[in-house]
């Protein structure tokens, strides 16, 4: 007869797989940096046009504040042109900036995926729904590669392992990375592990982690941690702000990710003006300058990377 493990052997049965066996609420610094030896980054998210991207620079410019990576068309990638692409890519790899493409083909798209519209359906999540609209995710990566973006978002286990293996075998340039999405709803070590084993570069847990959690996840992987710092009312409408050092600290290396709002489904539809989302941007901007202002004045030690650190992946055009 089989006798259950005390919880106590279960920690240490983690532990002993290089995993926290518990969260961590003694805070720890984290002992790991970006290469250039910062503690945090700037993620801009919502260059849905190219006007957005030189509004996010101009407002920049005004608070000098380095923007190290945008993430770009969360409405999906089929709503932007070859030539806009193009364009987009170009001026990132001038300004040193890093580019993270969102494809759509997401399951919301599939004229078959009922069940997304009912409560219960909601927690399954944008995973691709059959075979065809994986390879349908895959060919617009194409054609985003093709117009030199280098960086895609990913939500489905799956597909990460498979564009992986793309990668290592050159089936898609072996610069390109891969960043984890919020919605693909991991929020433990034993995740965060699971994605960098899969060949994720860098990972947004959910946004509303908690400071032992970012701790314990920090533990499992090397791998930067993009965290909500603010994010839309209809992921719950947090600002952490004055969380920004702690953040830092414990999670480095992270990507301060800064997302208001109402709802994505509201503010990334692509018939939205392109002056209305400009406007957001610049908003996002001041908030990352906020941000910067909050952890200088708690905590002189953490540093935030100057503009175009070498080890960003930058666009090939």
């Amino acid at each position: 007869m089989f006798k259950a493990k005390h919880l106590s052997e279960i920690c240490a049965f983690m532990e002993g797989k290089g995993l926290p066996g518990k969260d961590a609420y003694d805070l720890p610094s984290s002992p790991l940096t970006f290469p250039d030896g910062a503690h945090y980054r700037i993620e801009i998210a919502g260059i849905e046009y190219y006007s957005n991207f030189l509004a996010m620079l101009d407002e920049a410019k005004k608070f000098d504040l380095p923007i190290h990576r945008a993430i770009c068309t969360v409405g999906g990638s089929t709503y932007m042109t070859a030539t806009e692409m193009t364009d987009l890519a170009g001026k990132a790899k001038e300004e040193k900036v890093e580019l993270v493409m969102v494809i759509g083909h997401r399951k919301g798209w599939d004229v078959g995926s009922k069940e997304l519209g009912y409560p219960e359906g909601q927690p399954q999540g944008p995973r691709h729904r059959g075979s065809d609209n994986v390879a349908y995710f895959i060919e617009d990566m194409m054609r985003c590669l093709e117009n030199g973006v280098r960086g895609f978002l990913v939500y489905d286990e799956g597909v990460l392992r498979l564009v992986s293996q793309m990668r290592a075998e050159g089936f898609i340039p072996k610069e390109t990375i891969f960043k984890w999405s919020v919605f693909g709803g991991q929020c433990s070590a034993v995740g965060a592990k699971l994605l960098e084993d899969l060949g994720a570069n860098t990972m947004n847990p959910i946004s509303d982690v908690s400071l032992p959690i970012l701790g314990s996840i920090r533990r499992a992987v090397r791998m930067p941690m993009d965290v909500y710092m603010i994010i839309v009312d209809s992921f719950g409408g947090h600002y952490r702000a004055y969380e920004a050092p702690e953040v830092a600290r414990i999670a480095s290396p992270v990507y301060f990710k800064i997302e208001p709002g109402t709802s994505e489904a509201d503010i990334y539809k692509p018939w939205v003006t392109s002056g209305a989302h400009d406007d957001m941007i610049r908003a996002k901007v001041r908030i990352g300058s906020v941000l910067r202002e909050i952890v200088s004045r708690r905590n002189r030690d953490l540093k935030l990377s100057n503009h175009g650190p070498a080890d960003l992946t930058l666009p090939s055009v």
